[in-house]
């Protein structure tokens, strides 16, 4: 990629870090522990991308406030039992540290909590190398621009000279309503197909091929 960008955002789970299995699982076990109706691993990776309190209606509606602070709390717990053991993609951190030599400006726009993040960063130790992040405790929940609109004011960066990369349709959506571009990946929570009419600049199917395209055609 030549540096037609300034700003690079990403998406954490399912984009650098291998999480999209765990939060699933996670998601699963908390809804049979409270006693809410089954759901598919399928249906439980569709919401990875959204806060919480918004997975939880696109799953379950206008549940009882009960039972959804219930189910947040359980999931919350299973979720932060394991949250140390989530792997970075392979090649996610020594690509994060190169494009942060290089004099890119890099940030995090994320469906996880303040705390999640913080801990998830300090865990892979690239917390110094991101320059900006934002939650979903801290903006409105993805796909509204929020997020993007306050790190590319933070980090005084048009949106012209912005991209955001992400897994889901959440994401590029944030972007497209922010006017940033956009690149989606396929290794993550979601399907091509969910979000391909958002018009992606690009699609990678690994992490190894999204790098060498940041990469490429930056001098050492």
């Amino acid at each position: 990629m030549q540096k037609q960008f300034d700003l690079i955002v990403w998406d954490w789970d399912g984009t650098l870090a291998d999480s999209t299995g765990m939060i699933a699982e996670a998601l699963l076990n908390a809804a049979a522990q409270v006693g809410l109706p089954t759901l598919t691993s399928s249906e439980a990776s569709s919401i990875i991308g959204l806060g919480l309190r918004e997975a939880i209606h696109a799953l379950y509606g206008d549940i009882p406030a009960a039972q959804a602070q219930a189910l947040a709390t359980q999931y919350s717990n299973n979720y932060y039992a394991g949250e140390s053991r989530i792997p970075l993609f392979a090649g996610a951190v020594d690509t994060i540290k190169t494009l942060n030599k290089r004099g890119f400006k890099l940030a995090v726009a994320t469906g996880k909590g303040r705390r999640g993040l913080n801990l998830a960063l300090q865990h892979c130790a690239l917390t110094h190398y991101f320059h900006a992040t934002r939650t979903v405790d801290e903006c409105f929940s993805k796909p509204h621009p929020q997020m993007l609109h306050e790190l590319m004011e933070a980090l005084v960066v048009l949106p012209e000279r912005t991209l955001m990369i992400g897994d889901t349709s959440y994401d590029l959506q944030m972007a497209k309503n922010a006017g940033v571009s956009a690149v989606g990946v396929t290794y993550g929570a979601q399907k091509a197909e969910q979000w391909q009419h958002l018009e992606p600049l690009r699609q990678f199917a690994d992490f190894a091929s999204l790098s060498a395209w940041l990469l490429e055609g930056e001098d050492e």
